[in-house]
């Protein structure tokens, strides 16, 4: 097996300092601002590091368990045009002036 010579050496060691270098450099910290880059006159923000702010949110957890309560309303105190059922208002608007006096409604 053929030995590496001193400046193969030095030049493939210091091909790999950058790489080394890089994983050691610390993460952006929450109070720091993320990196916008623009390229062709579009801005492109760091998604990444957007999403990772907005995570930080201890009431996030606590917010969104009362938005799916909220949502969870009982079937018996939805109403009724949400369940799908007629209301004397919309029967009212489809039958127009025959309301109560024909079986046929003014609109279909």
């Amino acid at each position: 097996m053929k030995t590496l010579s001193l400046p193969a050496t030095a030049l493939l060691l210091g091909s790999l300092l950058p790489l080394v270098g890089h994983a050691e450099t610390p993460a952006a910290t929450p109070g720091e601002g993320c990196v916008e880059v623009s390229v062709g006159g579009y801005k492109a923000p760091d998604y990444g590091c957007l999403s990772q702010q907005m995570g930080n949110n201890p009431d996030a957890a606590k917010a969104a368990q009362q938005n799916r309560e909220a949502l969870q309303v009982p079937i018996h105190k939805r109403p009724p045009n949400q369940m799908g059922l007629a209301t004397p208002a919309a029967t009212s608007t489809r039958m127009g002036n025959t309301f109560g006096t024909s079986v046929k409604p003014q609109r279909p």
